[in-house]
């Protein structure tokens, strides 16, 4: 027989079940998907909220104690099977939402931000330096929380990493904290890296590995290259076979993905100049960084793949193989190359790299890395092969831009990066 205790707070939340029972989302159209998905994920927001508010409530009365678990976090674990780390990050949220974050707590209650949100502002206000005031970290959370409101976790996690600003701490200060952060998570990120690889016997070897996402960074812009579809274009219009994929396997090549980033990995591994392994790589990887930080050791370098590097990093990175500096207030490069070239030159990619981090459309993510240059005005119609006409754009919204159902737009915004806007005809 059920314990009545267990009923009566199941009850608490029966209503609950209950209307999601009769939640109701078919024969919906136009615009009301956006709506109720908007809704869908206010609601998972807000239990989340509740589930953490339980688990402070449930630390504070020491439930995990008294049930024989070393603490709320392992006995969070039990009861909802998410893991013994999951749960001590959970219990460790709740805590800290509880006792020190009242404005984040406000916030995902509401449905405002999300539980990786409020992570991010937990981690970033105990990582605060010494000497910051109570009133200090109430302006650092408020706008923390604001920019949550705004952008995705990983965009947040960037601007994390120059909280003290919202402090009004000087641009050195700033710069000093934000070069820590990195330097402290390069150095968990190289304690961490591992590789290991096993023989299965059958003439395949399984491997994994674990390395700095600088590192990674390189790899796979390597991948990516080797293994694009126009590469594949190209070598057939050239009348050369594809590279190294049977025709038999040629379809399932170009459809399954981790298939053809298994074979670009052969082609590097196979290629390898094993007599000069200290040698600059294929696939060059863009760092830019101020001059006045790169001089004095302090702050940040932006990867154009969208990772950041301290500046301690970039320099020594910049002075091995891949790694490309692009350092503003330095010497120039030619970049303006006019009607003599019909397409853009590598400089001009690293110099736009300076200004870009992502694809122009104005909702893309996807890393300036991935883009390819468009001729704002078209080259074919007398436009200029000019850096100030170029607008990085990913495969996908490069295509879009040539589609005729498309209409494209491209404005030039305040910071003088190109934004393209499109609408379907």
């Amino acid at each position: 027989m059920p314990f009545v205790g267990s009923d009566v707070a199941k009850a608490r939340v029966a209503a609950l079940h209950r209307a999601i029972d009769r939640l109701d989302v078919s024969g919906l159209d136009g615009g009301e998907y956006a709506v109720v998905l908007k809704e869908l994920e206010r609601a998972k927001r807000r239990l989340e909220a509740a589930s953490l508010k339980l688990l402070a409530a449930a630390d504070r009365d020491r439930v995990g104690e008294r049930t024989g678990h070393p603490g709320t976090g392992s006995w969070a674990s039990e009861q909802t099977k998410c893991g013994g780390a999951e749960g001590s990050a959970q219990a460790q949220l709740a805590t800290d939402l509880d006792e020190r974050l009242p404005e984040t707590g406000k916030s995902l209650d509401s449905g405002e931000i999300s539980s990786e949100h409020a992570k991010l502002i937990a981690a970033t206000m105990r990582c605060l330096p010494d000497g910051v005031s109570v009133t200090e970290r109430e302006a650092i959370e408020q706008h923390l929380v604001s920019r949550a409101r705004e952008v995705d976790p990983v965009a947040l996690r960037r601007l994390a990493r120059r909280a003290l600003a919202a402090a009004e701490r000087s641009c050195r200060e700033v710069d000093s904290h934000e070069d820590e952060l990195l330097r402290t998570e390069e150095q968990r990120a190289l304690a961490r890296t591992r590789l290991s690889m096993h023989d299965n016997a059958d003439g395949t070897t399984t491997g994994h590995f674990t390395v700095p996402t600088s590192a990674a960074s390189i790899l796979r812009k390597a991948v990516q290259q080797i293994a694009s579809p126009r590469r594949d274009r190209a070598r057939q219009e050239r009348g050369l076979p594809y590279d190294g994929v049977a025709d038999g396997t040629r379809a399932y090549a170009q459809s399954d993905w981790a298939h053809r980033y298994g074979l670009a990995l052969l082609e590097i591994l196979e290629h390898l100049p094993t007599e000069r392994l200290h040698g600059k790589v294929a696939a060059t990887v863009v760092v830019t960084i101020p001059l006045e930080s790169l001089q004095a050791g302090i702050g940040a370098g932006q990867l154009d793949t969208g990772h950041a590097l301290s500046a301690g990093e970039a320099r020594r990175i910049a002075c091995g193989a891949g790694i490309l500096p692009a350092v503003l207030g330095g010497r120039s490069l030619p970049i303006d190359v006019g009607r003599t070239d019909r397409f853009f030159t590598e400089t001009q990619r690293v110099a736009l790299a300076t200004l870009y981090r992502e694809c122009a459309e104005e909702h893309c993510d996807r890393p300036y890395a991935w883009s390819e240059l468009h001729h704002e005005d078209p080259w074919s119609e007398g436009g200029r092969t000019d850096l100030d006409r170029a607008v990085p754009l990913c495969g996908f919204h490069h295509r879009r831009v040539h589609d005729p159902r498309y209409a494209a737009q491209i404005h030039t915004d305040e910071s003088g990066r190109k934004v393209l806007r499109l609408r379907q005809r």
